[in-house]
C-alpha cells in the first residue's frame, strides 16, 4: 500500500495521497492547494487519480478539488461548504473558491471502495456540520485520517460558524476514541499520532485510564 502525506499552502495541511500498490488508482484526501506537489507524488508512484475526498469544506482543505478532473466525496452535511465561497472562507481570504466539480454526499457509517482500499465514513460534527473522519478498514487497518477533527495533542478550532465545542468532543469520545489504541491517527494538520496517545496525553480530552 502506498500513503504519502504532502503538506500544502499558506495553512500547512496534510494532504494524502492513498493507493494500492505502484501504477493503481490512488484517492486524495484533502487537496487544498499545492497541485504540482501532489502531482509529483502521483507521477513518482505512476498513479491514477479517481476521486477526491474532503474531510470538511473549509477553503485550506478544497482548493485544488477541481484540479484533478475527477468525482468530489464530501459528507452530506458539507457540500454547501464546498459550494459557497463566504461559508467555506475563501472569501476572507480575498481568493474566493466554488469547487465545481461534481460532489457525491457521503452519510455516517458509509464504505467506500476504490480498487481494494476500502475507507469507512466516521461523522465527526463540532469542527464543522459535516466534519468526518476515514478509517482505513483494507488493505490495512488501524488507520484514521482525521481531518481538522483531532490532532496530536489537540483538537479542531470550534470558533467557526457553524463550529461547537461539545459537539465536537462528543464526536471525538463516541466515534474515535472507541478505536484500538495503537490506531494511527493522521491529522489535517500537523503530526501524526495514537489513538493511546491522545487518550493518555490530549489535554482536551481528560480521559482518565486505570
Amino acid at each position: 500500500m502506498i500513503l504519502e502525506s504532502i503538506n500544502v499552502g499558506a495553512l500547512q495541511v496534510n494532504c494524502y495521497v492513498l493507493s494500492a500498490a505502484q501504477g493503481r488508482d490512488a484517492i486524495i484526501i484533502d487537496p487544498g492547494d499545492s497541485e504540482n506537489k501532489i502531482r509529483k507524488v502521483l507521477d513518482k508512484h505512476r498513479l491514477k487519480p479517481v476521486c477526491i475526498i474532503n474531510t470538511h469544506g473549509h477553503v485550506d482543505h478544497i482548493g485544488c478539488d477541481d484540479a484533478f478532473g475527477v468525482p468530489v466525496y464530501a459528507h452530506k452535511d458539507e457540500i454547501a461548504l464546498l459550494k459557497d465561497s463566504g461559508r467555506n472562507f475563501s472569501d476572507f481570504l480575498d481568493l474566493p473558491i466554488s469547487v465545481k466539480s461534481k460532489v457525491t454526499a457521503l452519510v455516517d457509517k458509509q464504505r467506500l471502495v476504490f480498487d481494494t482500499i476500502e475507507l469507512e465514513v466516521l461523522h465527526t460534527p463540532g469542527h464543522s456540520p459535516g466534519g468526518i473522519c476515514l478509517l482505513l478498514k483494507k488493505p490495512e487497518t488501524n488507520i484514521l485520517f482525521s481531518g481538522d477533527t483531532l490532532f496530536y495533542g489537540s483538537i479542531g478550532r470550534t470558533d467557526f460558524p457553524g463550529a461547537d465545542t461539545d459537539t465536537l468532543l462528543n464526536s471525538i469520545r463516541e466515534k474515535l476514541l472507541v478505536l484500538p489504541d495503537d490506531t494511527v491517527v493522521y491529522p489535517g494538520h500537523g503530526a501524526s499520532s495514537t489513538i493511546g496517545h491522545e487518550k493518555k496525553h490530549n489535554p482536551f480530552l481528560k480521559v482518565n485510564i486505570a
